[in-house]
Protein backbone atom coordinates (compact mmCIF):
# COMPACT_ATOMS: atom_id res chain seq x y z
CA UNK A 1 0.00 0.00 0.00
CA UNK A 2 1.18 3.81 -0.47
CA UNK A 3 -0.57 6.57 0.87
CA UNK A 4 0.01 9.91 -1.62
CA UNK A 5 -1.90 12.88 -0.78
CA UNK A 6 -4.38 10.36 0.81
CA UNK A 7 -4.84 8.06 -2.13
CA UNK A 8 -4.61 4.66 -0.71
CA UNK A 9 -3.61 2.36 -3.13
CA UNK A 10 -3.36 -1.54 -2.17
CA UNK A 11 -2.33 -2.48 -5.56
CA UNK A 12 1.58 -2.02 -6.99
CA UNK A 13 3.15 0.81 -6.19
CA UNK A 14 3.83 3.89 -7.96
CA UNK A 15 6.44 3.94 -10.74
CA UNK A 16 8.62 6.58 -10.33
CA UNK A 17 7.47 9.92 -12.75
CA UNK A 18 8.87 9.87 -16.05
CA UNK A 19 7.16 12.90 -17.88
CA UNK A 20 7.59 15.93 -15.24
CA UNK A 21 10.30 17.55 -16.09
CA UNK A 22 11.95 20.00 -13.57
CA UNK A 23 13.92 23.52 -14.75
CA UNK A 24 16.85 23.93 -13.05
CA UNK A 25 15.77 25.33 -9.64
CA UNK A 26 17.37 28.69 -8.19
CA UNK A 27 17.68 29.37 -5.26
CA UNK A 28 14.41 31.85 -4.92
CA UNK A 29 15.36 32.23 -0.97
CA UNK A 30 13.34 31.51 1.71
CA UNK A 31 9.44 32.96 1.34
CA UNK A 32 8.32 35.60 2.89
CA UNK A 33 7.83 35.83 6.46
CA UNK A 34 4.60 36.34 8.50
CA UNK A 35 5.29 39.49 9.49
CA UNK A 36 4.37 40.79 5.72
CA UNK A 37 0.41 39.26 5.94
CA UNK A 38 -1.90 40.97 8.40
CA UNK A 39 -2.38 38.98 11.15
CA UNK A 40 -5.21 36.65 11.52
CA UNK A 41 -8.69 37.91 12.44
CA UNK A 42 -11.82 35.98 12.73
CA UNK A 43 -14.43 35.72 9.61
CA UNK A 44 -17.73 36.30 10.28
CA UNK A 45 -18.74 34.01 7.86
CA UNK A 46 -16.39 30.96 8.82
CA UNK A 47 -15.56 29.70 12.07
CA UNK A 48 -15.01 27.00 14.08
CA UNK A 49 -16.14 25.59 17.27
CA UNK A 50 -14.90 23.11 19.48
CA UNK A 51 -17.99 21.56 21.19
CA UNK A 52 -16.01 18.81 22.70
CA UNK A 53 -12.72 17.94 23.41
CA UNK A 54 -12.51 13.65 24.52
CA UNK A 55 -10.79 13.13 27.88
CA UNK A 56 -9.56 9.71 26.48
CA UNK A 57 -7.07 10.97 23.30
CA UNK A 58 -7.19 14.56 21.16
CA UNK A 59 -10.18 13.34 19.06
CA UNK A 60 -13.08 15.87 19.10
CA UNK A 61 -16.47 17.00 18.06
CA UNK A 62 -16.78 20.19 16.24
CA UNK A 63 -18.73 22.38 14.19
CA UNK A 64 -17.84 24.14 11.24
CA UNK A 65 -19.85 27.67 9.85
CA UNK A 66 -19.91 28.48 6.61
CA UNK A 67 -21.90 30.45 4.29
CA UNK A 68 -23.74 27.36 2.97
CA UNK A 69 -24.57 25.37 6.44
CA UNK A 70 -22.75 23.88 9.08
CA UNK A 71 -20.09 20.71 8.86
CA UNK A 72 -20.23 18.82 11.87
CA UNK A 73 -16.89 17.31 12.72
CA UNK A 74 -14.98 15.06 12.76
CA UNK A 75 -16.82 14.90 9.10
CA UNK A 76 -16.27 12.33 5.55
CA UNK A 77 -16.20 15.09 2.68
CA UNK A 78 -17.17 12.80 -0.76
CA UNK A 79 -15.00 13.99 -3.71
CA UNK A 80 -17.05 15.01 -6.61
CA UNK A 81 -14.30 15.40 -9.55
CA UNK A 82 -16.29 17.20 -12.07
CA UNK A 83 -18.36 18.83 -9.53
CA UNK A 84 -20.39 15.51 -9.55
CA UNK A 85 -20.76 12.40 -7.72
CA UNK A 86 -21.62 10.12 -10.35
CA UNK A 87 -24.89 8.47 -10.14
CA UNK A 88 -25.83 10.55 -7.35
CA UNK A 89 -27.91 13.96 -7.47
CA UNK A 90 -27.32 16.46 -4.89
CA UNK A 91 -31.28 15.64 -3.87
CA UNK A 92 -29.55 12.43 -3.20
CA UNK A 93 -26.57 13.16 -1.35
CA UNK A 94 -27.88 15.88 0.78
CA UNK A 95 -30.25 13.07 2.51
CA UNK A 96 -27.55 10.83 2.36
CA UNK A 97 -26.14 13.30 4.83
CA UNK A 98 -23.55 14.60 2.28
CA UNK A 99 -22.26 18.21 4.57
CA UNK A 100 -19.05 19.27 2.55
CA UNK A 101 -18.52 17.51 -1.17
CA UNK A 102 -15.11 18.56 -2.58
CA UNK A 103 -14.74 19.43 -6.26
CA UNK A 104 -11.56 19.63 -8.28
CA UNK A 105 -10.03 22.49 -9.69
CA UNK A 106 -7.80 20.88 -12.44
CA UNK A 107 -10.69 19.23 -14.37
CA UNK A 108 -13.28 22.10 -14.00
CA UNK A 109 -10.18 24.23 -15.13
CA UNK A 110 -10.29 22.53 -18.54
CA UNK A 111 -14.03 21.16 -18.85
CA UNK A 112 -16.08 23.86 -18.39
CA UNK A 113 -14.37 26.58 -17.08
CA UNK A 114 -13.86 28.88 -14.82
CA UNK A 115 -15.70 31.92 -16.59
CA UNK A 116 -18.26 29.40 -17.44
CA UNK A 117 -18.94 28.20 -13.81
CA UNK A 118 -18.69 32.21 -13.03
CA UNK A 119 -21.66 33.05 -15.55
CA UNK A 120 -23.82 31.10 -13.59
CA UNK A 121 -23.30 32.38 -10.31
CA UNK A 122 -20.65 30.15 -8.91
CA UNK A 123 -20.03 26.39 -8.66
CA UNK A 124 -23.48 26.37 -5.72
CA UNK A 125 -25.78 27.53 -8.36
CA UNK A 126 -24.17 25.99 -11.23
CA UNK A 127 -24.73 22.59 -10.01
CA UNK A 128 -27.28 23.41 -7.56
CA UNK A 129 -26.45 22.58 -4.37
CA UNK A 130 -27.19 24.31 -1.29
CA UNK A 131 -24.41 22.86 1.16
CA UNK A 132 -20.96 23.81 1.44
CA UNK A 133 -18.05 23.28 -1.18
CA UNK A 134 -14.41 22.70 -0.69
CA UNK A 135 -12.07 23.40 -4.27
CA UNK A 136 -8.39 22.07 -4.18
CA UNK A 137 -5.75 24.37 -6.45
CA UNK A 138 -5.10 21.69 -9.15
CA UNK A 139 -1.79 20.83 -7.83
CA UNK A 140 -2.57 17.47 -7.03
CA UNK A 141 -3.96 16.33 -10.75
CA UNK A 142 -0.98 18.27 -12.79
CA UNK A 143 1.84 16.44 -10.29
CA UNK A 144 0.40 13.32 -10.63
CA UNK A 145 -0.33 13.76 -14.64
CA UNK A 146 2.70 11.24 -15.23
CA UNK A 147 1.67 8.97 -12.63
CA UNK A 148 -0.75 7.96 -9.52
CA UNK A 149 -4.13 7.85 -9.62
CA UNK A 150 -4.87 10.52 -12.18
CA UNK A 151 -2.95 8.98 -14.93
CA UNK A 152 -4.60 5.78 -14.24
CA UNK A 153 -8.02 7.64 -14.27
CA UNK A 154 -7.11 9.38 -17.58
CA UNK A 155 -5.76 5.97 -19.30
CA UNK A 156 -9.30 4.48 -18.17
CA UNK A 157 -10.97 6.45 -19.99
CA UNK A 158 -9.45 6.30 -23.00
CA UNK A 159 -9.76 2.27 -23.25
CA UNK A 160 -11.41 0.71 -25.70
CA UNK A 161 -12.45 -2.61 -26.82
CA UNK A 162 -9.46 -3.12 -28.57
CA UNK A 163 -8.11 -5.93 -26.83
CA UNK A 164 -8.20 -3.84 -23.59
CA UNK A 165 -5.63 -1.39 -24.68
CA UNK A 166 -5.35 1.98 -23.58
CA UNK A 167 -5.58 5.04 -25.47
CA UNK A 168 -3.75 7.67 -23.92
CA UNK A 169 -4.59 11.10 -25.04
CA UNK A 170 -2.97 14.20 -25.59
CA UNK A 171 0.40 14.88 -23.88
CA UNK A 172 0.32 15.97 -20.73
CA UNK A 173 3.98 16.41 -20.17
CA UNK A 174 4.69 19.53 -16.75
CA UNK A 175 7.21 21.84 -16.98
CA UNK A 176 8.23 23.55 -13.49
CA UNK A 177 9.13 26.81 -12.79
CA UNK A 178 9.53 29.34 -9.82
CA UNK A 179 5.94 30.80 -11.82
CA UNK A 180 4.17 27.63 -11.52
CA UNK A 181 3.33 24.83 -13.95
CA UNK A 182 2.91 24.34 -17.42
CA UNK A 183 0.75 21.22 -18.99
CA UNK A 184 -1.45 20.52 -21.75
CA UNK A 185 -4.84 19.47 -21.87
CA UNK A 186 -5.91 15.67 -21.24
CA UNK A 187 -8.93 17.08 -23.31
CA UNK A 188 -7.57 19.13 -26.67
CA UNK A 189 -3.96 19.06 -26.07
CA UNK A 190 -3.67 23.10 -25.35
CA UNK A 191 -1.22 24.62 -23.03
CA UNK A 192 -2.56 25.59 -20.06
CA UNK A 193 -0.47 27.37 -17.48
CA UNK A 194 -1.31 27.68 -13.55
CA UNK A 195 -0.10 29.59 -11.09
CA UNK A 196 -0.66 30.42 -7.41
CA UNK A 197 -2.49 33.52 -8.67
CA UNK A 198 -5.06 31.59 -11.73
CA UNK A 199 -5.21 28.86 -9.41
CA UNK A 200 -6.76 31.57 -6.43
CA UNK A 201 -8.86 33.92 -9.67
CA UNK A 202 -10.23 29.93 -10.36
CA UNK A 203 -11.18 28.93 -7.32
CA UNK A 204 -12.80 32.45 -6.45
CA UNK A 205 -14.66 31.96 -10.11
CA UNK A 206 -16.07 28.96 -8.11
CA UNK A 207 -16.56 30.17 -5.30
CA UNK A 208 -16.69 27.15 -3.13
CA UNK A 209 -16.79 28.02 0.92
CA UNK A 210 -13.37 25.98 1.26
CA UNK A 211 -10.30 27.11 -0.84
CA UNK A 212 -6.89 25.57 -1.10
CA UNK A 213 -3.46 27.45 -2.38
CA UNK A 214 -1.12 26.27 -4.81
CA UNK A 215 1.33 23.58 -4.08
CA UNK A 216 3.79 20.92 -5.14
CA UNK A 217 2.92 17.73 -4.75
CA UNK A 218 6.27 15.30 -5.01
CA UNK A 219 6.55 11.28 -5.52
CA UNK A 220 7.43 10.06 -2.24
CA UNK A 221 10.42 8.38 -3.82
CA UNK A 222 12.32 12.34 -4.28
CA UNK A 223 15.44 13.06 -3.08
CA UNK A 224 16.05 14.68 0.16
CA UNK A 225 17.59 17.77 -1.71
CA UNK A 226 14.42 17.62 -3.82
CA UNK A 227 11.93 17.37 -1.80
CA UNK A 228 13.67 20.42 0.84
CA UNK A 229 13.54 22.60 -2.44
CA UNK A 230 9.99 21.68 -2.95
CA UNK A 231 9.18 22.40 0.46
CA UNK A 232 10.56 25.61 0.39
CA UNK A 233 8.89 26.31 -3.60
CA UNK A 234 5.57 25.31 -1.58
CA UNK A 235 5.77 27.72 1.34
CA UNK A 236 6.11 30.81 -1.23
CA UNK A 237 3.43 29.20 -3.61
CA UNK A 238 1.31 28.92 -1.13
CA UNK A 239 2.24 32.67 0.15
CA UNK A 240 1.67 34.03 -3.08
CA UNK A 241 -1.62 32.33 -3.03
CA UNK A 242 -2.67 33.07 0.23
CA UNK A 243 -1.90 37.40 -0.49
CA UNK A 244 -3.88 36.68 -4.04
CA UNK A 245 -6.81 35.62 -1.76
CA UNK A 246 -6.49 38.45 0.77
CA UNK A 247 -6.95 40.83 -2.16
CA UNK A 248 -10.55 39.59 -2.84
CA UNK A 249 -11.80 37.12 -0.07
CA UNK A 250 -15.13 37.17 -1.02
CA UNK A 251 -16.63 35.05 2.10
CA UNK A 252 -14.27 32.08 1.34
CA UNK A 253 -11.98 30.27 4.02
CA UNK A 254 -8.63 29.22 2.42
CA UNK A 255 -6.55 26.62 4.32
CA UNK A 256 -2.97 25.97 4.64
CA UNK A 257 -1.28 23.32 3.12
CA UNK A 258 1.55 20.98 5.31
CA UNK A 259 3.90 19.51 3.75
CA UNK A 260 7.68 17.61 3.62
CA UNK A 261 6.63 13.98 3.32
CA UNK A 262 7.84 11.74 5.69
CA UNK A 263 11.19 13.85 6.40
CA UNK A 264 10.17 15.35 10.30
CA UNK A 265 12.19 17.88 10.08
CA UNK A 266 10.48 19.51 7.12
CA UNK A 267 7.14 18.77 8.09
CA UNK A 268 8.17 20.60 11.35
CA UNK A 269 9.35 23.22 9.36
CA UNK A 270 6.64 23.37 7.21
CA UNK A 271 4.45 23.73 10.26
CA UNK A 272 6.28 26.24 12.11
CA UNK A 273 5.60 28.74 8.90
CA UNK A 274 2.49 27.85 7.49
CA UNK A 275 0.49 28.06 10.78
CA UNK A 276 2.52 31.70 11.16
CA UNK A 277 0.44 32.83 8.09
CA UNK A 278 -3.26 34.00 8.39
CA UNK A 279 -5.06 30.75 7.10
CA UNK A 280 -8.64 29.81 8.35
CA UNK A 281 -7.46 26.30 8.73
CA UNK A 282 -4.92 23.60 7.84
CA UNK A 283 -4.82 21.00 5.83
CA UNK A 284 -2.48 18.08 5.43
CA UNK A 285 -0.96 17.13 2.10
CA UNK A 286 1.73 15.75 0.53
CA UNK A 287 3.28 12.03 0.56
CA UNK A 288 2.75 10.75 3.70
CA UNK A 289 4.19 7.35 3.97
CA UNK A 290 4.66 3.98 2.39
CA UNK A 291 1.89 2.14 4.72
CA UNK A 292 -0.33 2.76 7.29
CA UNK A 293 1.64 3.04 9.99
CA UNK A 294 4.52 5.24 8.86
CA UNK A 295 1.42 7.59 8.32
CA UNK A 296 0.25 6.98 11.59
CA UNK A 297 3.69 7.44 13.04
CA UNK A 298 3.53 10.67 10.71
CA UNK A 299 0.33 12.18 12.15
CA UNK A 300 1.03 11.54 15.69
CA UNK A 301 4.19 13.73 15.04
CA UNK A 302 2.40 16.31 13.13
CA UNK A 303 -0.80 16.76 15.57
CA UNK A 304 0.17 17.88 18.50
CA UNK A 305 2.10 20.84 17.15
CA UNK A 306 -0.71 22.33 14.94
CA UNK A 307 -3.30 25.24 16.33
CA UNK A 308 -5.98 23.82 18.32
CA UNK A 309 -8.26 26.70 17.01
CA UNK A 310 -8.92 25.95 13.48
CA UNK A 311 -10.30 23.12 11.47
CA UNK A 312 -7.60 20.29 10.59
CA UNK A 313 -8.54 18.63 7.08
CA UNK A 314 -6.43 15.01 5.92
CA UNK A 315 -6.24 15.50 2.22
CA UNK A 316 -7.44 12.55 0.18
CA UNK A 317 -7.59 9.96 3.20
CA UNK A 318 -10.99 8.20 4.29
CA UNK A 319 -10.76 4.83 4.26
CA UNK A 320 -12.23 2.77 7.63
CA UNK A 321 -8.83 1.43 8.82
CA UNK A 322 -7.32 5.11 8.88
CA UNK A 323 -10.54 6.54 9.85
CA UNK A 324 -9.97 4.20 13.02
CA UNK A 325 -6.45 5.44 13.94
CA UNK A 326 -6.77 9.33 12.64
CA UNK A 327 -9.82 10.42 14.29
CA UNK A 328 -8.02 9.75 17.75
CA UNK A 329 -5.39 12.46 16.70
CA UNK A 330 -7.78 14.95 16.45
CA UNK A 331 -8.31 15.84 12.69
CA UNK A 332 -11.82 17.40 12.00
CA UNK A 333 -12.13 16.49 8.48
CA UNK A 334 -11.54 13.59 5.57
CA UNK A 335 -11.93 14.13 1.92
CA UNK A 336 -11.71 10.55 -0.51
CA UNK A 337 -13.12 9.70 -3.62
CA UNK A 338 -12.65 5.55 -2.33
CA UNK A 339 -16.18 5.33 -1.09
CA UNK A 340 -17.94 6.61 -4.28
CA UNK A 341 -15.45 4.66 -6.89
CA UNK A 342 -15.61 1.53 -4.70
CA UNK A 343 -19.02 1.89 -4.85
CA UNK A 344 -19.43 1.84 -8.67
CA UNK A 345 -16.87 -0.93 -9.05
CA UNK A 346 -19.23 -3.33 -7.01
CA UNK A 347 -17.35 -3.24 -3.47
CA UNK A 348 -19.76 -2.25 -0.44
CA UNK A 349 -19.98 -1.92 3.01
CA UNK A 350 -21.68 -3.30 5.25
CA UNK A 351 -22.19 -3.21 9.42
CA UNK A 352 -23.67 -7.07 9.50
CA UNK A 353 -21.15 -8.10 6.39
CA UNK A 354 -18.47 -6.24 5.93
CA UNK A 355 -17.28 -5.35 2.86
CA UNK A 356 -18.11 -7.08 -0.06
CA UNK A 357 -17.73 -7.42 -3.86
CA UNK A 358 -21.51 -7.73 -4.60
CA UNK A 359 -20.80 -9.18 -8.52
CA UNK A 360 -19.36 -12.10 -7.04
CA UNK A 361 -21.27 -15.15 -7.42
CA UNK A 362 -22.40 -15.93 -4.17
CA UNK A 363 -24.40 -12.89 -4.06
CA UNK A 364 -26.73 -14.24 -6.95
CA UNK A 365 -29.05 -15.55 -4.47
CA UNK A 366 -28.72 -13.65 -1.16
CA UNK A 367 -32.08 -11.84 -0.96
CA UNK A 368 -31.63 -9.50 2.18
CA UNK A 369 -30.18 -6.18 2.21
CA UNK A 370 -26.41 -5.07 1.59
CA UNK A 371 -26.98 -3.65 5.72
CA UNK A 372 -29.93 -4.55 7.93
CA UNK A 373 -29.23 -1.32 10.37
CA UNK A 374 -29.47 1.00 6.71
CA UNK A 375 -31.57 3.48 6.06
CA UNK A 376 -30.20 4.13 2.43
CA UNK A 377 -32.47 3.21 -0.60
CA UNK A 378 -30.52 -0.08 -1.68
CA UNK A 379 -31.07 -1.48 1.40
CA UNK A 380 -34.75 -0.58 2.14
CA UNK A 381 -35.92 -1.39 -1.44
CA UNK A 382 -33.49 -4.03 -2.67
CA UNK A 383 -31.98 -7.42 -2.02
CA UNK A 384 -28.29 -7.19 -1.93
CA UNK A 385 -29.52 -10.23 -5.04
CA UNK A 386 -31.42 -7.72 -7.34
CA UNK A 387 -28.56 -5.28 -7.32
CA UNK A 388 -25.95 -8.33 -8.18
CA UNK A 389 -28.11 -8.88 -10.99
CA UNK A 390 -28.12 -5.09 -12.33
CA UNK A 391 -23.97 -5.15 -12.43
CA UNK A 392 -23.97 -8.62 -14.05
CA UNK A 393 -26.86 -7.05 -16.24
CA UNK A 394 -24.40 -3.90 -16.92
CA UNK A 395 -26.86 -1.49 -15.50
CA UNK A 396 -26.41 1.64 -14.42
CA UNK A 397 -28.97 1.62 -11.81
CA UNK A 398 -26.89 -0.71 -9.96
CA UNK A 399 -23.82 1.32 -9.40
CA UNK A 400 -26.03 4.24 -8.37
CA UNK A 401 -27.69 2.12 -5.49
CA UNK A 402 -23.96 0.85 -4.08
CA UNK A 403 -22.47 4.59 -4.54
CA UNK A 404 -25.43 5.84 -2.51
CA UNK A 405 -25.44 2.78 -0.06
CA UNK A 406 -21.43 3.31 0.19
CA UNK A 407 -22.42 7.66 1.30
CA UNK A 408 -24.87 6.31 3.60
CA UNK A 409 -22.47 4.28 5.53
CA UNK A 410 -19.87 7.15 5.54
CA UNK A 411 -21.92 9.44 6.75
CA UNK A 412 -23.32 6.99 9.74
CA UNK A 413 -19.50 6.19 10.59
CA UNK A 414 -18.59 9.67 11.21
CA UNK A 415 -21.89 10.19 12.91
CA UNK A 416 -21.06 7.03 15.06
CA UNK A 417 -17.37 8.28 15.73
CA UNK A 418 -18.86 11.55 17.26
CA UNK A 419 -20.83 9.76 19.50
CA UNK A 420 -18.04 8.07 21.02
CA UNK A 421 -16.38 11.07 21.28
CA UNK A 422 -19.00 12.71 22.96
CA UNK A 423 -18.96 9.92 25.41
CA UNK A 424 -14.84 9.48 25.86
CA UNK A 425 -15.22 6.05 24.45
CA UNK A 426 -12.31 7.54 21.86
Amino acid sequence: MQLLRGHVREEAPLKKPKKIRYRKDHDFGPPPPASTFPPYEPRDFFRFEVLHQSTKSRARVGRIHTPHGIIDTPGFVPVGTNAALKGVSQREADAAGVQLMFANSYHLLLQPGPEIIAGAGGLHKYMNRTRPLITDSGGFQVFSLAYGSVHEELTMKGKGRNHGKYREGPSTVAKISEDGVDFKSYRDGRKVTLTPESSVQAQKAYGADIIIPFDELPPYHITPEKLAASVKRTHRWEARSLREHLKDVRQQAMYGVLHGGVDYDLRRESIEYISSLPFDGHAIGGSIGKTREEMFALLEFMLPQLPVSKPIHLLGIADEPSLHGCVPMGIDTFDSCYPTRAGRHGTVFSKTLGRIQITRGKFATHHGPIDETCGCPACREHSIAYIHHLFKAHEPTGMMLATLHNLYYMTSLMESFRQDILANKI
